[in-house]
């Protein structure tokens, strides 16, 4: 990717997560996968109240996940 290109949307989130978290993106989609058959805001939650994610990044990794997913 070039420097003029921008990263967009939920992925934007990542360098942020993975700095203030300790842990790479793979990680957070793994645990989502735990929880998958559950809806956006309850996946919040989980990484919310599991984890102690904050609200933003915790919308973006599953924004993220459930898109990928085609949910």
């Amino acid at each position: 990717m070039s420097v003029a290109e921008k990263i967009k949307g939920p992925a934007s989130y990542f360098p942020s997560i993975e700095r203030t978290y300790g842990k790479p993106v793979a990680h957070w989609l793994g645990l989502l996968d735990t929880v998958a058959g559950c809806a956006h805001m309850e996946q919040v939650a989980f990484l919310k109240r599991e984890h102690g994610i904050g609200h933003g990044h915790a919308n973006a990794l599953v924004a993220h996940h459930r898109h990928a997913r085609g949910v």
